[in-house]
């Protein structure tokens, strides 16, 4: 996988490596906090919504002088700020002690958060323990890390953890009792291999990388992290004279009584992802339906006899399955026959998947697809998934078929035959309710009809989906709310995003 698509894993020992070489080449240790701990703040402004309350929890370590340093920048933009120690700043590391002086007139409270005036949101930052530490949380740290996941369950508080969740194995992302359970961490430099464990995920939650320019590992082609950083080199702005043709045809096979509701938003997806011209195709007896239902006025709707008549058109790029239903007789044949036929990159989804696993995988996909199942399409489509974990899964899976596989869940692992895995950082738990997908369908096809690759456009499409997510949700949508039309609506927002972060 090239270089400009995402972040290599590394190890905690790997990670100290880097740090004694940058150390051997004179950067020193305070520089490095300094910029990571700013870069941090930088990104809680960004992701959390405020301004409010923030709050570090502070350790003795250096994780305790990187929330320190985000303090200062939440401050500036507007927080109140906090920090909770129960030690007492000479007990704490010569960094984090300068750091507390550098913060001015700011206390280390030693009594629990409650007895705090708190302006909302409330925002605590886990700066207890770094990569260093194993076993389980020890008082006193146990209790503040208690503390913490009371306020998140009793006041809504969102919990920062700092490089690595404090009572998570790095490496294996084992957590230890009292583990601290973030709804982001923010991982400095390069991204934990133990942070996308199976395991880790609830520990972990939205994944952030802060990079340090001086601490970048070198690529050793294993698995990666998908990031803002490295997408932007996909899509970069338009040339003036770009029109509809040249934006990308994008044909869409979507929709059966009662299932309306998929196609019209994969073609919604297809048209904010920058489709320039988007086809939704739909059977004859359906298309009446379809026209009351509300499709969005920019995408043409073309009703057909047979599946097959959407080979005679000219596209770009095809998105197929979702809201499909029960395909049986020659409805099912039809669509095997685009599936074989097509001469562009294919999207496959849903009820698509599920006739191909009905089918026989084996003899139906093939490397024009980029395949989007979420984790029961793919035991249909795969039985062996149900005793692997998901990295294994992926893995085995692309190793005897020839497509792209876009595997969702909390998250997201992208691959590819010969590839490693890209695991996705965005998203958030309100993506679970019904038309993510298929608007993830549409945003796909569009990225692919644009010409990006199979693998980059899988990349681009689950970031800018979650992301989207995300902003949706900042914008007032609760987890509850958010709605798949809430995510479409944001693309726009989450394609910006990739420019205006650092």
């Amino acid at each position: 996988m090239s270089d400009h698509s995402a972040m290599g894993l590394i190890t905690c020992q790997g990670m100290r490596d880097l740090e004694e070489a940058a150390f051997r080449r004179g950067v020193s240790a305070e520089a490095l906090m300094d910029k990571a701990g700013r870069r941090l703040g930088e990104a809680l402004v960004r992701l959390i919504p405020g301004p409010g309350t923030a709050v570090a929890y502070l350790g003795r370590g250096n994780n305790a002088g990187d929330a320190l340093i985000a303090l200062q920048v939440l401050r500036a933009a507007g927080w109140k700020i906090a920090a909770r120690c129960p030690y007492s700043p000479t007990e704490l590391g010569v960094l984090p002690r300068r750091k507390i002086r550098q913060l001015g007139d700011i206390a280390l409270e030693v009594d629990p958060f409650e007895s705090m005036d708190s302006t909302r949101p409330l925002l605590l930052i886990d700066g207890l323990l770094g990569i260093g530490a194993r076993g389980p949380l020890r008082d006193p740290l146990a209790a503040l890390a208690a503390e913490m996941k009371e306020l998140r369950e009793s006041r809504g508080a969102t919990i920062a953890s700092v490089d690595i969740p404090s009572g998570l194995n790095g490496d294996t992302g084992e957590p230890s009792p009292g583990a601290v359970r973030a709804d982001l961490t923010a991982t400095i430099a390069a991204p934990k291999v133990g942070l996308l464990a199976d395991s880790a995920t609830r520990y972990v939650g939205r994944l952030e990388l802060i990079p340090l320019e001086e601490l970048s590992p070198s690529s050793d082609g294993g698995d990666r992290l998908t990031t803002h950083h490295h997408l932007r080199a996909l899509l970069p702005p338009r040339a003036f004279d770009s029109h509809k043709g040249n934006a990308g045809r994008l044909g869409i096979v979507a929709g059966s009584r009662g299932l309306l509701g998929a196609a019209i938003l994969a073609a919604t997806g297809a048209l904010r992802g920058g489709a320039g011209l988007v086809t939704l195709y739909v059977l004859e007896p359906l298309y009446p339906c379809l026209l009351a239902a509300g499709p969005p006025p920019e995408a043409m709707v073309k009703p057909i006899v047979s599946y097959r008549e959407v080979l005679s058109d000219s596209h770009d790029a095809l998105a197929v399955g979702p809201g499909l239903g029960h395909l049986r007789g020659d409805d099912r044949k039809a669509l095997l026959e685009i599936l074989a036929q097509a001469d562009c990159p294919l999207v496959v989804d849903a009820d698509a998947l599920n006739v191909i696993a009905e089918e026989g995988p084996a003899n139906h996909l093939h490397k024009g697809m980029v395949i989007t199942p979420h984790p029961g399409e793919l035991l249909r489509l795969f039985p062996e998934a149900s005793s692997l974990d998901r990295a294994e899964t992926a893995r085995q899976f692309v190793n005897r078929q020839p497509c792209t596989l876009l595997y969702k869940g909390a998250r997201t692992i992208i691959t590819a035959p010969g590839e490693a895995l890209s695991y996705n950082c965005t998203g958030t738990p309100a993506m679970a309710t019904g038309g993510q997908g298929d608007v993830l369908t549409g945003l796909l096809g569009a990225l692919l009809a644009g010409g990006l690759p199979s693998l980059g456009a899988a990349q681009a499409a689950a970031w800018l989906a979650g992301r989207a997510s995300e902003l949706a949700q900042a914008g007032g949508e609760s987890e509850q709310s958010l709605l798949a039309s809430d995510t479409a609506r944001e693309l726009g927002r989450a394609f910006l995003s990739l420019r205006e972060a650092p």
